[in-house]
């Protein structure tokens, strides 16, 4: 039985300009509704007419990249890492920014979108697992970042416990006791960024036998360098002492160390800092930030190995496609002039 989209709509509740929105990557269509429809697209088996197959089986020689933001200096140097790469392989990358918001996360996972690259590279935000594992998608992904995705997708993510916690143990080591964590979060049972790297500091502490002070962990609602500038100012107008921060991107502890440095605090000598993402502006701050490198090169080149495997499998006629994988790249501290 052939599946219209006239069924879909019924099926799903909406009008068919709806579902033919949500096919087309069209902006309009609410979170919910979206999912709903690309859900029951799963369901039904509805196929994407045969133009859109043509020019799938045709390739594109694109393949997108989907994330949050590119004014962070982590996504932009991931970028230019993966351009790299895919421009040895003959392709050329495609950026397409979501902003963090649940239904342009939703739009770039359409299939109109997706139908546009040979492979796609996602990092998602707000759309989580469950919403996730409705959808199937024509086209070759492969998750980065630290949101859980199903089992069925390969996903290449970075050792934020393991960095967290070689970052806190080597405050602890050198003489630093009351640590405080930029971007931390008090209850650390989401798997997300914040909650994984929250989770290393704490068990540096419980390893090396040190209390956590829950004062000193700072919620952050973005990682850029005013909120690290403003985290540490009220930190330190609050009374609360500290003698080492832990700063959950290198962009947030920029502002950290201008904020110490308005504050006339000598940094590493009085205050400890170190950041995460290794990225390169820390050589360029004074003093240079000591940061965890979480493996930059090798998660894009893995990234690209495993995006590689699918597309080829896909186009091969009988070939099952690779079982998905989960990789966790090492991280890896790099001691600089903002630590002892």
């Amino acid at each position: 039985m052939v599946v219209r989209m006239i069924d879909v709509a019924h099926e799903a509740g909406v009008s068919a300009q709806t579902v033919s929105n949500v096919i087309n990557g069209r902006p309009g269509v609410g979170a919910e509704t979206r999912l709903r429809v690309l859900a029951t697209i799963s369901k039904l088996g509805y196929q994407v007419n045969q133009a859109a197959r043509h020019l799938r089986a045709g390739r594109t020689a694109a393949i997108g990249l989907i994330v949050p933001d590119i004014d962070r200096p982590y996504y932009a140097q991931l970028a230019s890492r993966l351009a790299k790469g895919v421009e040895r392989r003959g392709l050329h990358l495609v950026i397409e920014r979501t902003g963090g918001d649940a239904e342009r996360e939703l739009e770039a996972l359409s299939f109109g979108r997706l139908r546009m690259y040979d492979g796609a590279i996602i990092s998602p935000l707000r759309v989580d697992a469950a919403d996730l594992e409705q959808l199937h998608f024509g086209t070759p992904v492969v998750f980065i970042g630290e949101r859980p995705v199903p089992k069925t997708f390969d996903h290449v993510m970075m050792d934020n416990v393991g960095g967290a916690r070689q970052a806190t143990e080597h405050l602890l080591r050198t003489g630093s006791r009351r640590i405080a964590i930029i971007g931390g979060r008090h209850d650390d049972h989401v798997d997300d960024m914040p909650s994984l790297r929250t989770r290393g500091y704490r068990q540096a502490h419980a390893e090396l036998g040190v209390d956590v002070d829950e004062r000193l962990v700072v919620e952050v609602e973005s990682f850029d360098p005013g909120s690290g500038l403003r985290a540490v100012k009220e930190l330190y107008e609050s009374g609360v002492a500290f003698d080492g921060v832990f700063v959950f991107t290198d962009a947030a502890a920029m502002g950290v160390l201008r904020a110490l440095a308005d504050l006339r605090v000598d940094v590493p000598d009085d205050v400890q800092v170190i950041g995460f993402d290794n990225g390169r502006e820390t050589d360029f701050l004074v003093p240079r930030l000591s940061s965890v490198e979480p493996g930059n090169d090798a998660m894009a080149d893995r990234v690209l190995e495993r995006l590689e495997h699918r597309i080829a499998a896909a186009g091969a006629d009988g070939n099952e496609a690779p079982d998905p994988v989960t990789t966790i790249v090492n991280a890896q501290l790099i001691l600089r002039e903002s630590t002892r």
